[in-house]
């Protein structure tokens, strides 16, 4: 028997009188008598094979709350081995909670009592009836509105007082233990009334109650924050969740961490990008009033379950957007602006890691290729554990104005020295705009991935340059996982290199030998606690110094020689010689 069948089969069984009328199921409820009516009204269950609240029951003259098999079957006291989808291996969820003997039950029924015709008619607006006030126990105190928060026990130990029409005009009552936000759930019961059955996660009670009316089950937050607290283990029983929060990107994330520890299971209703910000559903339930359940309806054959996979439709077009970016480009890469090394690398483009001894001048010559790109209007951000933005800046303006550090600090420098410095420093300050340096010994990739999506936006560019001076100086949760700490770094950089079109220069340190020394013949292994480096560099070369870095006076030419030790794409080998101009800070390629 299927699914449809079995479930059919189940209420036609359980419910007598009951008949099937087109995609429903109708009776006399037999519940009613039993919450003291003298006149039963009529149980409604649900049985369009393609809805996802197939299955779930409710009365019309609400006698009691609705909910799908597993629920009907506890409260008709059904053996629970003739339920459809009955697991006997499945434990219930038990919060870890301690419940107090004294509740505010009998003030949360006194509230109810002060409800008034005015009061009514604030849920009227939203097209709201009293029966579904009732229903949700909402009450009134004499200037607020009291949602009261029954918990899985039964009882009410906490409620959230508000302001009619003012949201944010609200505070907690009763017991304080209760106002933390694992308590937050407003008709938390309804969860297990929906076991195996689907359910709403909406912000604000107001607009669970729009849902209520028209026949939804469903919890509700007081705002998309607390879903970040909400335990997955209290929804594991449920098939489908569809949540729907206000209209703000502070929301929309919220919602999406949640769907995305929820799984499939989890469909998010989205907003069309017209309405304004703080949309919710009773902003919907007041402009389509009698077309708002056709407008609910919408959203909800519009939503998908929720995938950690970019649709086809997405991934085509980020395929043909790059396809599109690289025509009539002679390198595949960002060009360096030496020939040699353009040639060698097909430009820059994904991880390039280069590794040298101390002092061989790596930080000097990423810093010529980033500055000279940034005047190219190339967006560069440069994560600088090592020098300082001083030297980073002071270096630049000596190659840019072919004068020395003690030339520009000069009191009194000749005509000629000044207006070399002077126009050194116009040329500085336009690409500053392109060229951001950043310190901050705090730094994750969360916070990088956020700087590079302003410096792009800002630069209006699809595309950056990411200097990371040095690998081993990333800040890492403690020293002794260094190691683990630079894997998990180029893991993140894979990631942001591939999802946000950025290109990496990382500057490594090399490992000595037993005597100290640093080995002749540049290869793979001389990377410092290589790790991952070998997996995750799309290049790695290494810049070996022909002179003494420790002995920089000792000789007149400083020239140095670039390997490229391992490449995905490329064949390694020496790419070329590079001749420092000192004290000028720039290279020349020989």
């Amino acid at each position: 028997m299927d699914r449809y069948e079995e479930i059919k089969t189940f209420y036609l069984a359980n419910i007598p009188g009951a008949k099937v009328e087109g995609k429903h199921l109708k009776a006399p409820c037999p519940f009613c008598s039993s919450n003291g009516r003298k006149k039963p009204g009529t149980i409604v269950v649900y049985l369009d094979p393609d809805s996802l609240f197939f299955g779930y029951f409710r009365c019309l003259s609400r006698c009691l709350p609705g909910g799908f098999p597993a629920y009907f079957g506890r409260t008709m006291d059904l053996d629970p081995t003739t339920v459809p989808g009955h697991d006997p291996d499945r434990n219930p969820y038990v919060q870890d909670t301690v419940y107090p003997a004294k509740n505010i039950n009998g003030e949360i029924k006194k509230f109810g009592t002060l409800m008034g015709q005015k009061e009514y008619a604030h849920f009227n607006v939203l097209g709201v009836s009293e029966g579904t006030v009732d229903e949700l126990r909402v009450g009134y105190n004499g200037r607020y509105l009291v949602y009261p928060y029954f918990l899985e026990d039964g009882n009410c130990y906490s409620a959230r007082c508000i302001v009619p029409g003012k949201e944010d005009d609200s505070f907690w009552h009763g017991n304080e233990t209760f106002f933390q936000e694992e308590f937050q759930i407003f008709n938390a019961q309804e969860i297990d009334r929906c076991e195996g059955g689907t359910l709403f996660i909406t912000e604000g009670e107001s607009g669970l109650l729009t849902l209520k009316e028209l026949g939804f089950p469903g919890i509700a937050v007081p705002t998309a924050a607390i879903l970040e607290d909400l335990n997955q283990e209290r929804l594991a029983y449920l098939e489908n969740i569809f949540l729907v929060m206000n209209h703000s990107p502070e929301a929309q994330l919220s919602t999406r961490t949640l769907a995305a520890r929820l799984g499939f299971k989890a469909r998010i209703l989205r907003w069309p990008s017209r309405y304004n910000r703080g949309y919710n559903l009773c902003h919907l339930a007041r402009e389509k009033g009698k077309d708002f359940r056709a407008a609910v309806s919408i959203m909800i054959k519009e939503s998908e379950s929720f995938s950690p996979f970019s649709s086809p439709q997405k991934e085509h077009h980020r395929f043909v957007q790059v396809l599109e970016r690289e025509k009539g480009k002679q390198l595949l890469g960002l060009s360096t602006g030496f020939e040699k090394m353009d040639r060698a690398l097909n430009g820059i483009r994904g991880i390039n890691i280069m590794g040298g001894q101390p002092k061989a001048g790596k930080s000097c010559f990423f810093m010529q290729i980033t500055t000279d790109m940034a005047g190219k209007k190339i967006p560069i951000i440069y994560y600088d554990f090592e020098n300082g933005r001083q030297k980073v800046y002071a270096r630049t303006l000596c190659r840019l104005s072919k004068l020395s550090e003690k030339q520009m600090r000069m009191k009194e420098p000749e005509a000629g020295i000044a207006k070399s410095l002077e126009n050194a420093q116009l040329n500085l300050k336009e690409r500053l705009h392109y060229f951001r340096i950043v310190t901050d010994r705090k730094l994750t990739p969360d916070i990088m991935r956020r700087q590079i999506d302003f410096l792009q936006h800002e630069t209006r560019q699809d595309h950056a340059l990411v200097v990371v001076d040095s690998l081993h100086k990333l800040p890492f949760k403690n020293l002794s996982e260094r190691r683990t700490g630079i894997d998990e770094w180029l893991r993140h950089l894979e990631a942001i290199r591939d999802e946000q079109n950025v290109a990496f220069l990382v500057i490594s340190e090399l490992s000595r030998d037993e005597g100290g020394r640093y080995s002749e013949k540049p290869d793979l292994g001389s990377f410092k606690e290589s790790g991952d480096i070998e997996y995750s560099a799309d290049n790695a070369m290494i810049l070996s110094p022909d002179w003494d870095p420790l002995d920089p006076l000792s000789v007149e030419e400083r020239k140095g020689t670039l390997w490229l030790v391992a490449s995905r794409e490329n064949s390694p080998g020496k790419i070329a010689e590079y001749l420092l101009d000192y004290p000028f800070w720039g290279f020349k390629e020989l």
